[in-house]
């Protein structure tokens, strides 16, 4: 087998295994059921992906290469700038991987105890640490742990939210959180939806802003 088949052969397999894990989930997903979906053989998947972990850590790479470019980024930069080019990066990063990959980055920290998951915890603590700045106290690194939540987890929760619209959003609540703005700039304005706004879920009809 040529090094371009292989390559081949091994993409086929990351893009079959992600359709698979969107589907039905990482752990109802077996890798016979990856092979049979590209009429391979489990072998064959073993010979590029010794096991699923593997395949996981192999889909989640672009995100966590992403991320930790960013993070030499901001890490660069002074004190506020730092913190406010990591925050919109880092929400940004993973709008640009929504989908399968959100439910991937969450699996990860579940099932994969390898370098992967040590990459993963050493992108969070740098994270951190930049948000929250030098010599920071107590509540400013609980701050800056629940600033990193906010510009993850609603990508990954709110699905069907329009990105635009949930970069606002995210923003938005960084900034109410911090109580700050980024550097030269107005704070992001969330948009306002009432009870009858599809996006309010039939909810009250007070405005959220």
């Amino acid at each position: 087998m040529t090094c371009a088949e292989t390559d081949g052969t091994r993409s086929r397999i990351l893009r079959a295994a992600l359709d698979l894990f969107a589907e039905q989930g990482y752990q109802r997903t077996s890798l016979r059921q990856i092979a049979e979906r590209l009429r391979l053989t489990k072998a064959a998947i073993l010979y590029h992906f010794p096991s699923k972990v593997h395949l996981l850590a192999a889909l989640a790479e672009p995100l966590i290469r992403d991320l930790e470019a960013l993070l030499d980024t901001a890490g660069s930069l002074p004190g506020r700038q730092a913190r406010w080019t990591l925050l919109e990066g880092w929400v940004d990063t993973m709008l640009a991987h929504r989908g399968p990959l959100g439910m991937l980055f969450h699996d990860l920290a579940l099932v994969d105890r390898g370098s992967t998951y040590h990459r993963l915890m050493q992108i969070a603590m740098r994270a951190n640490e930049i948000v929250a700045g030098p010599d920071a106290g107590r509540r400013d690194r609980v701050r800056a742990v629940q600033a990193i939540a906010m510009c993850s987890d609603p990508v990954v929760f709110m699905i069907d939210v329009p990105a635009s619209v949930l970069r606002a959003d995210m923003l938005d609540g960084v900034c109410r959180l911090l109580g700050e703005t980024p550097p030269g700039e107005q704070r992001p304005v969330a948009r306002t939806t009432t009870a009858t706004d599809p996006a309010a879920g039939g909810g009250p009809a007070a405005p959220v802003r």
